[in-house]
């Protein structure tokens, strides 16, 4: 009898049959040659059943009903693809052997333990694990194929997390669903994204920003001239910071410190899916889906990279003789002028910012291929590009640099200079310089209450002598504020999410909280597309900002007392958990009883919590985006019409029908109106009062004046009937000071007030 192949996706099986049965026969759903019998899955053909697979009952969905909790969970074929299930029955009944040759990952591995299941597959099984789809790759593996017994900690981890997915979301999302009677998808990872986001965006509407002044200065000695900053407190009187200025002006001075260290920048680490993702985003504004999309088609279509779902920065000893031949096989393509400079002698077995083993699990890092590029689409050139100058950068040496740090006094006053002189570029060749400048200043932005940015020298060296006077030829005040944190972007929200959330800077802390983030590098894109489709989240551009739904589902999920399920620390040791599994070194039977444990205190919580009025949950363009979805807790899980029908039939409750907002913390304050007991809530373009439904029109619209209305101006507002001092301009361009203040009306209107004058602009 024959052997069966099962990969994951059509190219795959194809891809494989052109090595091992390159007669084969096409029969258009499976290859068919003298020993091998290849077919595929079209990703999940099998997936766990819905509720009502249970029980009838549960097509309604009821509060009282839950919690869900299979004893044995159910699975079903997918109504799209049981006919390519129903072919690889048939054809496994030829077969004495199989081969799963799906992904060489967690979720390849629970794609065909699924298929097996719902087959009743009782082959032995050997199993393919490749990272890259070339021929020599692919032949190697099928001369050293692993039994399958080898891989039943990462089958039980992968069913321990689709189920644990399922059994959250599923009761999570039923019971507040039902509680506040609007639609709210609750997963297991997708809620804690959703929280590290809002978070951010309630320190950013928090932030105050405040005024202070740099004082600078321009020093000249012979033909050299440097600029400084004033060393001292922070400046906050304008006034002060212009007696320093003037003080110095034209003055003479003197070096009292002057050190130089030389110090080497090595290339970055090798990539991993994540920080593709990231530096994908960064550069072209690629969203995290995309850049996976592009790398897959680069591995599974072109294979010229090797399998991207890697959490890995390194590579194994045997990678190195493959990455010199890379190497070469790049001197014959368009990045020959990159690879002739490279020096093969730099990546060794015991370069360990390379070649690291012991970094190393199911995948290596990134890499190309052997292959040499063909066709590529622009989008596929851009990842390609990434890819290869990340890998080529490590067969060259590191840049050097001389880092002067000066202190120059003048009439008392001290100044500091920081110089980075560069001396070689190194590995640095490879990127465009003003690329590299940008990036060094965007990295500076929103520090400047720290040191003063380092002025890079890229063009001329810094010949300074520290026992010769200097001249102040000029200074001047620069007038600043303090910057609130940054709205994340898809690039820096994934860096969140490998590290849950965690603001790490040290590199190895960072790599040893991969196994606690949230999701794995495969499924992250999917959970930030997950919180788009839902409603929960929007892009302003690279920006991601929270709708009135995502954060009134934080909320009520923070106040209902399951703050675990909003925790991304501990839903990254979730995560940690599972990978514990999967290395054998966990118990899969305790981390489901202690899902279970969860979940049925998620829904004696829910129970408890006064129903959310209507009103918090954002006007319709937020309702819509999120209609029809329903979670089973997996970040890809698809909307089903039945779910989203027996949404609609949530039993009503008299409660949902309260205006009562004192179980959420979703009010911004009481509304001023006189006789109005009602609360300030956020909708998409202003601040109104919850009781708009009963006749109450009060609203501060979100834009007045060129400036954006936040949270903390609001609450000004609200208290004390006017913002801090702000800075505007008038018609000819000119600015003044002044802020905004409440009219007299009482309806919300706003007006400026200079700060000079009683005379005020009227909205």
């Amino acid at each position: 009898m024959k052997t069966l192949v099962i990969a994951e996706k059509p190219d795959m099986g194809r891809n494989i049959a052109a090595v091992i049965e390159p007669r084969a026969k096409n029969n258009r759903t499976y290859l068919e040659g003298e020993q091998y019998i290849i077919t595929w899955a079209i990703g999940h053909l099998v997936g766990l059943a819905e509720p009502d697979a249970y029980d009838p009952k549960y097509k309604r969905w009821n509060l009282r009903d839950l919690p869900i909790i299979p004893e044995q969970f159910k699975i079903i074929p997918n109504p799209k693809t049981k006919d390519q299930l129903k072919v690889i029955g048939e054809v496994a009944k030829r077969c004495s052997h199989i081969v799963n040759a799906c992904d060489a990952g967690r979720e390849g591995q629970y794609i065909f333990a699924l298929i097996q299941q719902q087959l009743k597959l009782k082959q032995p099984v050997k199993r393919l694990w490749i990272s890259d789809l070339t021929a020599e790759s692919i032949a190697r593996g099928f001369a050293e194929l692993k039994d399958g017994i080898e891989f039943e900690n990462l089958t039980q981890a992968a069913r321990a997390r689709s189920e644990a997915d399922w059994l959250i979301g599923m009761n999570a999302s039923r019971a507040f669903t039902t509680r506040h009677q609007t639609l709210l998808s609750v997963g297991r990872v997708q809620t804690p994204v959703l929280a590290l986001i809002y978070d951010r965006q309630k320190e950013i509407e928090a932030f105050e920003s405040q005024t202070f002044y740099d004082v600078k200065a321009l020093f000249k000695q012979e033909q050299l001239e440097y600029t400084g900053t004033w060393q001292g407190e922070r400046l906050t009187s304008q006034e002060k910071a212009e007696t320093i200025a003037a003080k110095v002006n034209g003055k003479n001075g003197l070096i009292t410190k002057y050190e130089v260290k030389e110090t080497k920048e090595y290339p970055f680490k090798l990539y991993d899916l994540t920080l593709l993702q990231r530096e994908a985003n960064a550069k072209y504004g690629y969203s995290a889906k995309k850049t996976l999309d592009l790398a897959q088609a680069l591995y599974e279509r072109h294979k010229v990279i090797s399998y991207p779902r890697t959490n890995s920065n390194y590579v194994n000893e045997q990678n190195i003789e493959g990455m010199h031949k890379a190497l070469h096989m790049l001197k014959s393509t368009s990045y020959a002028s990159m690879a002739e400079g490279a020096d093969p002698s730099r990546v060794h077995v015991n370069n360990k910012a390379v070649c690291n083993p012991q970094r190393v699990e199911d995948h290596h890092a990134i890499l190309p291929t052997l292959k040499r590029p063909g066709t590529l689409s622009k989008e596929e050139q851009h990842i390609y590009d990434l890819v290869i100058i990340r890998f080529l950068s490590h067969f060259y040496p590191p840049a050097m640099y001389k880092q002067h740090t000066v202190l120059t006094e003048v009439e008392g006053e001290t100044f500091k200079t920081g110089i980075k002189e560069l001396l070689s570029l190194g590995w640095k060749v490879l990127i465009a310089q003003d690329k590299e400048q940008k990036k060094a200043k965007s990295s500076k932005k929103g520090k400047e209450d720290e040191e003063e940015e380092t002025q890079e020298w890229n063009d001329r060296s810094f010949d300074l002598s520290p026992d010769e006077p200097v001249h102040c030829k000029k200074s001047e005040v620069k007038e600043k504020a303090t910057q609130p944190p940054k709205s994340y972007t898809e690039g820096t929200l994934l860096k969140a999410m490998e590290s849950a959330g965690k603001s790490i800077e040290d590199e190895a802390l960072r790599d040893a909280m991969k196994d606690s983030g949230l999701g794995t590098p495969a499924t992250r894109a999917a959970t930030i597309e997950r919180l788009k489709k839902v409603g929960y989240i929007t892009m302003q551009g690279k920006r991601i900002t929270v709708t009135q739904k995502g954060r009134t589902a934080v909320e009520l999920i923070r106040h209902a007392g399951v703050e675990l399920l909003a925790s991304p620390e501990m839903t990254g040791q979730w995560e940690r958990r599972l990978h514990q599994i999967s290395k054998g070194e966990a118990s899969a039977d305790v981390f489901m009883q202690n899902v279970q444990k969860f979940t049925i205190s998620i829904i004696n919580k829910v129970s408890s919590q006064r129903p959310a009025p209507s009103s918090l949950f954002g006007g319709d363009e937020d309702k819509s985006k999120g209609r029809g979805k329903r979670s089973t807790g997996k970040a890809a899980a698809a909307p089903r019409d039945k779910e989203e029908r027996a949404a609609k039939r949530i039993p009503k409750s008299n409660a949902a029908a309260s205006n009562d907002t004192s179980s959420v913390r979703s009010s911004l304050g009481r509304c001023p109106r006189p006789g109005c007991e009602g609360h300030i809530i956020e909708g998409r373009k202003g601040y109104g009062c919850a009781n708009f439904k009963t006749g109450c029109s009060y609203v501060i619209w979100k834009e007045f004046a060129g400036k954006q209305v936040s949270h903390a101006m609001l609450k000004s507002l609200l208290l004390q009937g006017k913002t801090q001092v702000l800075s505007f301009k008038n018609e000819d361009g000119s600015t003044f000071k002044g802020r905004i203040v409440l009219a007299a009306e009482g309806n919300g209107k706003l007006a400026v007030q200079a700060e000079d004058s009683s005379e005020a602009v009227k909205s």
